[in-house]
């Protein structure tokens, strides 16, 4: 936004002068200007939603598709971070650096995860033409090794013009204990799960806050409101009875529901009636160039072939799910009740959509604690059926198995991460303004992207797209408004042509074909891009993409195939990464932590998180904490990082000193000193030392030793430990305390050191002997 110029009159005496307010004053909206939600759910299907033919109870997103249109031809970019960043840009991922999630980024233009100044949000527009802005819910958009107290919160929400947040910034939250934060600080969540805590109410309640504040004092100032409740990603948490609602639901299994939910589609015309249902495991022959066959991990198993227990298992996991969905839509319904009853409903655009197909990083047989999957671990039946009366607490981290993915997707190919087919990018998308819409209850089917929504709402409040924002010249949009459809059913928005590009598969629709690459995504590691075979199909006509052409109309496949070479060199689409789940995770990142083999944590400090905190990364490692045990009853957390699910931890109980690994949650690997801890000054510690792994090839295995200062006081040999991290959602390092769900079942978080005094904890991966380490911290406490 240009500066006003200063037009009135200075003379000697203020008397004698003319003031002019206008270059020094708040932005003000237009008179009567609309409020904006954007309303954004996470890895929910097409076929989910009762509006959409699916039958997972959603009245309030009912509620506003009755009141607006829902548009049945709707795409994203197959991912979280991806898709945010272009509904907020108006722009390609890729073209503003988010060609996939902020825990894989890299040193390329395309993927860096930083979105740049010249590609302004709109939070940084409207804030700058008198809108309130506030964010809260789910944030992915600041790289991980950012998302730390000593980063410059840049890419934080009130870096982006954004006035408050309230949520969390990584890709997903635990819902009964998320890692929050407010503004640009973290903060503990306000209650717990047994006095009625779940994110989604929290979120709910924060959205009217905000809005009320506001209200109270500038009651026709309009605002512009981001919410994104996590919900429907994993972990699936909700409480039993929402649940309950859903006994029997799904007993017909997933296969069976998509043939269900096809035909609600047909007849509510959302799509073609020659529309057919894809095969469940369209690529299972599929294999890379170098003969890798299709990931097990991307396999469905058929509903016939599972046993009793395993029918009872996945049903269950549906029924868990769905009810986690109607429960958050339930709090969101509270948030369209507020509107309603303050006046403000009518005239508040609302724009609600998914941000990618279904999820099917829950595998083959679903999950109890995705964090496996992180670490390159698949589920098995007998550990989910372990904890089947437990799906949705907070003793797992639960997901369902990729078949429902498939059932959620319906009638389309494949799941979330792929960007080269619908099942990946086409999602439900719902969208009303009563004051400024007269369609009502109405279905749209041209073809539309989630880089499209903004400049449309640009439009709908009379916004030039700005040549500058922040004194930044600007990058042209890329999206394209489709203002005109909201009043015309038959009108054309113009757009031709959009590019895909996501985790090594890639896409590209132009006037109503598509082609796509046979490719498995991210982390499959099949590489050899330029020997993939390509798919045609005339997406217009053959929604499901069941009719491949490229052997018919060769011509047309080369013309497809070359618009995705120009596309993709436009928007910064390569170079392609299919890389697997350790070394995408892995990779050179520039964090504080890069470089480093010794950290020192203090007591009294923040949580330290993902991308800040030491990653063990299964390598050899050292903790010494330095503490003044003053009473026999001293007790408490000395160092913890990570949660029930996984994590490390070092305290003092009953006298003794306690050192617990916790591998992915299926076991407490435990030393106990064999002495108790005497009264004085310690350091008290633990050294791992990798021997080499397990069986598999893959778990670092080694012995730790639990020392009380330079004495061995316990030992535990083969313990295993995770070879990636602990948690992507928080769950950091704490000293003198255990923040979040505690890593071990023999405490309750937080379980503070009392008994003593703590100077600090030395993590230590160096490799060097413990007694060396031992030596120096001695010295360095006994100058302090």
């Amino acid at each position: 936004m240009v500066a006003k110029k200063f037009e009135g009159h200075i003379a000697l005496d203020i008397r004698d002068s003319v003031p002019n307010w206008g270059p020094y004053a708040e932005p003000t909206a237009p008179q009567g200007a609309p409020n904006v939600l954007y309303l954004v759910w996470d890895d929910i299907g097409i076929a989910t939603w009762d509006c959409y033919g699916g039958l997972v109870d959603m009245p309030n997103m009912k509620r506003i598709a009755d009141r607006g249109v829902r548009f049945t031809q709707f795409h994203t970019t197959a991912l979280c971070s991806p898709s945010r960043a272009s509904l907020l840009t108006g722009r390609n991922a890729t073209s503003v650096g988010m060609a996939t999630i902020e825990e894989f980024t890299d040193g390329f233009p395309g993927m860096c995860g930083r979105i740049p100044a010249e590609t302004a949000l709109c939070s940084e527009v409207l804030a700058e033409r008198g809108w309130n802005t506030y964010a809260v819910g789910k944030w992915h958009m600041t790289p991980l090794e950012e998302e730390n107290l000593a980063a410059s919160k840049r890419h934080w929400p009130l870096g982006r013009g954004f006035e408050r947040f309230y949520g969390f910034l990584g890709g997903e939250a635990d819902q009964w204990y998320p890692n929050l934060v407010y503004d640009n600080h973290p903060v503990s969540q306000p209650s717990a799960p047994e006095d009625g805590y779940h994110l989604s109410k929290d979120l709910a309640d924060k959205s009217i806050e905000f809005i009320r504040d506001a209200k109270m004092i500038a009651p026709n100032k309009p605002w512009f409101m981001y919410l994104c409740p996590g919900c429907g990603h994993a972990p699936h948490h909700v409480a039993q009875e929402w649940a309950d609602k859903y006994r029997g639901r799904f007993d017909m299994g997933y296969e069976k529901y998509r043939e269900i939910v096809l035909e609600n589609q047909k007849r509510m015309g959302l799509v073609p009636e020659n529309t057919e249902l894809s095969p469940m495991n369209p690529y299972s022959n599929a294999t890379s160039a170098d003969g890798k066959p299709w990931p097990a991990q991307d396999t469905v198993r058929a509903w016939d072939s599972l046993s009793e227990d395993e029918k009872r298992l996945f049903r269950r996991q549906a029924e868990v799910f769905a009810g986690y969905l109607s429960y958050t839509d339930a709090q969101i319904g509270r948030l369209l009740d507020y509107l309603e009853e303050s006046g403000q409903l009518d005239n508040t655009i609302i724009v609600t959509f998914s941000d990618n197909g279904a999820s099917g990083e829950g595998g083959p047989n679903g999950s109890v604690n995705e964090m496996k999957f992180f670490n390159g671990y698949i589920d098995t039946i007998e550990e989910s059926l372990a904890k089947l009366d437990e799906l949705g607490s907070p003793t797992t981290y639960n997901h369902y198995s990729i078949g429902w993915a498939m059932a959620f997707n319906t009638p389309y190919k494949l799941y979330k991460r792929y960007a080269s087919h619908e099942g990946g990018i086409a999602d439900p998308c719902v969208m009303s303004w009563p004051a400024g819409m007269a369609a009502r209850g109405e279905v749209r089917n041209q073809y539309l992207s989630v880089c499209d929504i903004t400049p449309t709402v640009y439009e709908l409040l009379g916004i030039t797209p700005p040549d500058r924002v922040k004194n930044v010249e600007q990058r042209p949009l890329e999206g394209v408004s489709f203002r005109a459809l909201l009043d015309d059913a038959n009108a054309d928005t113009g757009k031709d042509t959009q590019f895909y590009s996501m985790l090594g598969t890639r896409g590209i629709w132009h006037r109503g074909w598509f082609a796509d690459t046979v490719h498995a995504a991210c982390p499959s590691g099949w590489g050899h891009f330029d020997k993939d075979r390509w798919e045609l199909f005339h997406i217009e006509q053959d929604r499901s993409q069941m009719h491949d052409l490229a052997d018919t109309h060769p011509e047309k496949l080369e013309e497809m195939k070359a618009l995705w070479f120009s596309e993709a060199a436009k928007y910064n689409g390569m170079p392609l990464n299919d890389l697997d789940i350790v070394s995408a995770l892995t990779r050179y990142r520039p964090t504080y932590a890069t470089d480093r083999d010794n950290y020192v944590y203090y007591p009294g400090s923040t949580e330290v998180g993902p991308g800040a905190a030491l990653e063990i990364h299964g390598r050899s490692f050292a903790l010494l904490a330095e503490t003044t045990i003053t009473s026999p009853d001293a007790q408490g957390v000395l160092f913890a990082h990570g949660g029930r699910l996984g994590g490390h931890t070092l305290f003092l109980q009953d006298g003794r000193l306690y050192y617990i690994y916790n591998f992915l949650g299926d076991e407490e690997q435990t030393i106990v000193s064999d002495r108790p801890v005497p009264l004085g000054d310690h350091i008290l510690g633990v050294r791992y030392e990798r021997h080499g792994t397990r069986a598999d090839n893959f778990t670092p295995t080694g012995e730790a030793i639990l020392y009380i200062d330079e004495n061995a006081v316990g030992s535990l040999d083969n313990m295993r430990t995770q070879p990636v991290t602990f948690s992507g959602v928080g769950e950091g390092v704490c000293v003198g305390r255990d923040s979040g769900q505690s890593v071990s079942a023999r405490y309750r978080s937080p379980f503070p050191f009392t008994g003593g005094t703590m100077r600090q904890v030395v993590a230590d991966v160096t490799g060097k002997p413990y007694e060396d380490l031992e030596m120096a911290a001695a010295a360095a406490f006994s100058r302090d």
